[in-house]
């Protein structure tokens, strides 16, 4: 109870640098789910009718998981530098995955039946594509993204060791002064932070969901 209350005072103690890695943690999150969203479901879209291509997308992002999250981070410093830059395209290639896979399984998962009724109604590839394919296959891919964006909330903490902010900063800070007082107030709050935005980023997802998915395709 009493490190609770310690952990309470300390992050009333420390309002604006709490508001600040919030909003630099949710603008990684924001800018990097719509980046790669937009980027993954387009080569997903454009390679679906060429198994090849579709092996060797895939492949590629697969790639990016397995490299170290702080050397991914820390590989990109001579070409952009310190800060926002480097954590952004490291993030950028750790969310890929998910969104690519999921798009990728959703369009390959439509009835065969189903796109040939809507060639046969007369609607041309692009239409049965953005009128049948993309809405039948977006709860498959955002499921990916919901995946993603779990993924990027934890891998941002590390944007603090290349000078890019976020809550990690409270975690590095508490690290760095361990054993000295409030170090370890400092951990959990950076980590209790991270857990919170996670949550309320999956509720707005799935709010999302209801909002874009007919009854029927649930």
């Amino acid at each position: 109870m009493d490190f609770l209350l310690g952990l309470i005072h300390f992050a009333l103690a420390r309002q604006e640098q709490v508001l600040e890695g919030l909003a630099q943690h949710t603008v990684y999150v924001v800018t990097v789910l719509v980046t790669a969203g937009f980027f993954a479901i387009v080569t997903g879209v454009v390679t679906r009718r060429n198994p090849l291509a579709k092996e060797l997308a895939l492949a590629i992002a697969s790639v990016f998981l397995t490299i170290p999250a702080l050397a991914l981070f820390v590989v990109f410093i001579p070409l952009v530098g310190l800060g926002f830059a480097p954590s952004f395209m490291a993030l950028f290639l750790y969310s890929l995955l998910p969104i690519l896979r999921n798009t990728i399984t959703g369009l390959d998962g439509i009835d065969p039946g189903v796109l040939d009724s809507a060639k046969g109604m007369g609607l041309t590839p692009s239409q049965v594509l953005l009128k049948v394919q993309l809405p039948l296959a977006w709860p498959v891919i955002l499921a990916g993204i919901r995946v993603s964006s779990m993924l990027i909330v934890g891998i941002a903490a590390l944007a603090t060791l290349v000078a890019g902010g976020g809550l990690g900063d409270f975690i590095k800070s508490g690290l760095a002064r361990l054993p000295l007082p409030n170090s370890l107030e400092s951990i959990w709050l950076g980590t209790l932070l991270c857990l919170l935005l996670a949550l309320v980023i999956d509720l707005i997802l799935q709010a999302l969901k209801l909002a874009t998915i007919s009854k029927g395709i649930r």
